[in-house]
């Protein structure tokens, strides 16, 4: 595998972790842990990307890096 396969096969194991943790009652979708997770897992695959020049996931993965930063911002609020 190639460098840009392996930053997006760890990118998109922590957005799977982050999900399968939620449903499976692990941790809460609010949780900073969940947010973490989705933050650097989708900067990961958008990196992965870029790096192979694939637009359609260039744009999904950084749409859900700035929501899950959105997220950590909300979260930040509450937590002060």
């Amino acid at each position: 595998m190639s460098v840009a396969d392996w930053i997006g096969f760890l990118g998109v194991s922590q957005i799977l972790l982050a999900y399968a943790l939620s449903v499976l009652g692990k941790i809460s979708p609010n949780s900073l842990l969940f947010i973490l997770l989705n933050i650097i897992g989708a900067a990961m695959a958008c990196l992965a990307s870029v790096l192979i020049n694939y637009w359609p996931f260039i744009i999904l993965e950084a749409v859900w890096t700035l929501v899950s930063v959105y997220s950590l911002l909300k979260f930040s609020k509450h937590s002060i």
